[in-house]
């Protein structure tokens, strides 16, 4: 048996055409408002570069009910940067497009391997999603989508 280096927390923010930003948060880091508000400039800047400054009518943004994420103050960094956010309601893994589109690919493409290092798991992590064509993004937002409509077809349970 061999020991595990331990988990890499990634933050990875995405939209119909790939991957937008990918975070690894630093070891004993916690994600607090001030760490994800500066992700969220970070992200606002990327946007206006892939978009060409063009960002006209805001962004629509899909993120959990993660305190950092519910906190005023990110609140109020999401409404001054012009980002208005979309929630699923507090447990919905149904509703949840990383945990039932992005990250089930990934963990097959890890599962069973052995890594030395972070490096080595964040390489491959971005070695896999590099690979994924723009249709495999798209994809996830259109099962979304299809997967907001039952619910609320449904009046709010649970899909499976």
């Amino acid at each position: 048996m061999q020991k595990s280096t331990g988990k890499v927390l990634a933050l990875i923010f995405w939209d119909q055409d790939g991957i937008l930003l990918i975070d690894y948060l630093p070891r004993g880091q916690t994600i607090n408002v001030e760490y994800y508000s500066s992700l969220l400039v970070q992200l606002k800047d990327i946007l206006k570069e892939k978009c060409h400054g063009k960002v006209t009518k805001g962004v629509l943004f899909l993120h959990d009910n993660a305190p950092a994420h519910q906190a005023l103050a990110t609140q109020k960094k999401l409404a001054y940067l012009g980002i208005q956010c979309l929630y699923y309601p507090p447990y919905s893994p149904d509703l949840a497009p990383l945990a039932n589109h992005l990250f089930p690919g990934l963990k097959k493409q890890l599962k069973g391997r052995h890594f030395s290092s972070d490096a080595e798991v964040i390489a491959a992590t971005e070695t896999w999603l590099g690979g994924q064509p723009s249709e495999f993004f798209l994809s996830g937002l259109q099962m979304l989508e299809q997967r907001d409509k039952k619910c609320i077809e449904l009046h709010g349970e649970y899909v499976e």
